[in-house]
């Protein structure tokens, strides 16, 4: 009886045992499962009570634990502190020194369909919805074509441009044949959109000023002299917070100087004064201060008004390619 008895507990505790094992492997397979939908690039739109703010997110899973970089209503990408998935309830946390704002922006989402869906509050409280759709690949199947090459700027007036807010005293300014940042101001944008081109720019930034070229109305790519203390990517020629120049080309304050830009669904060649300081790169999204989230859309040209100084522009001529 003694024999029986631990034949039959030991065959109930090894029962137990693998029951066990197996509903653990389970359990993990079904957090790995879930956690999967969310993973990857996406595009979010934040929607105030009085307009909506394009942003970006991504969603990695490392070593076993959730991770996510953001580009939030401006600044550069960076990593969140906190991002936490829940029974498919997501949660991730902005900080309110990125957010310029008193408290923690905290976003709370599900997966609705194929899209994120969720709420947060704005910088008074007010609450906001915000969506996230998946950030398009832009793979480009064969090398584009190229049109004819468009003259953008005509040297005499802003005909073709137009200004993102009523700005008189921060209006954009013709001075001898070239366009003037006003330093504190406007954005000015241009009238067409395109997709994929390759784009000629020649800029004069003087010291201690900051600007820069939107691909799209959504990628940055960077003119300062005043940022030698911030990342690479930070720097003239860099894809805002995505991308550093390589190599860096001297500072020239007040000097003119020219980019050749080739931009084919999300990967970026930059050209500086002749020497290639971006090559064959993927932008992985939009960069602060972009029109709109819509990746998978033509956007216009649009230059940076609204950082310090009086940063000017000739000869922006564009050479879309033929659809």
């Amino acid at each position: 009886m003694k024999l029986r008895k631990a034949i039959f507990i030991s065959v109930i505790l090894t029962s137990l045992f693998l029951t066990g094992a197996y509903a653990g492997r389970t359990a993990s397979s079904a957090a790995t499962v879930s956690v999967k939908p969310f993973l990857g690039r996406w595009d979010l739109t934040l929607k105030a009570t009085d307009r909506e703010y394009p942003s970006w997110l991504e969603i990695r899973q490392e070593d076993g634990r959730l991770t996510a970089y953001m580009v939030s209503r401006w600044g550069n990408a960076r990593p969140l502190p906190k991002i936490e998935l829940l029974r498919g309830n997501l949660m991730f946390i902005s900080p309110k020194e990125e957010e310029e704002r008193k408290d923690d922006m905290i976003f709370q989402g599900r997966l609705v369909g194929n899209a994120l869906s969720g709420t947060t509050t704005g910088p008074d409280e007010t609450p906001w919805r915000w969506t996230g759709r998946r950030a398009p690949a832009l793979h480009r199947t064969s090398a584009p074509k190229w049109g004819k090459a468009i003259q953008l700027f005509n040297g005499k007036d802003l005909t073709g441009w137009r200004m993102d807010k009523p700005s008189p005293a921060g209006a954009w300014k013709v001075e001898d044949g070239t366009m003037v940042s006003p330093g504190r101001g406007a954005e000015i944008i241009n009238d067409s959109k395109f997709e994929d081109f390759k784009l000629h720019i020649e800029f004069n930034c003087p010291p201690n000023s900051n600007s820069g070229v939107y691909l799209r109305g959504r990628y940055e790519v960077q003119i300062e002299t005043d940022s030698i203390q911030e990342p690479p990517s930070h720097h003239t020629g860099g894809v805002y917070g995505f991308l550093a120049p390589s190599p860096e080309m001297p500072r020239t304050p007040g000097e003119w100087q020219n980019f050749d830009i080739t931009l084919v669904g999300r990967m970026i060649t930059v050209v500086q004064n002749g020497q290639t300081i971006i090559k064959d790169q993927e932008i992985p999204g939009i960069t602060g201060g972009a029109l709109d989230s819509h990746e998978e859309l033509p956007g216009p040209i649009y230059l940076q008004g609204s950082e310090k100084g009086h940063v000017a522009y000739r000869n922006i001529v564009i050479t879309p390619a033929r659809q």
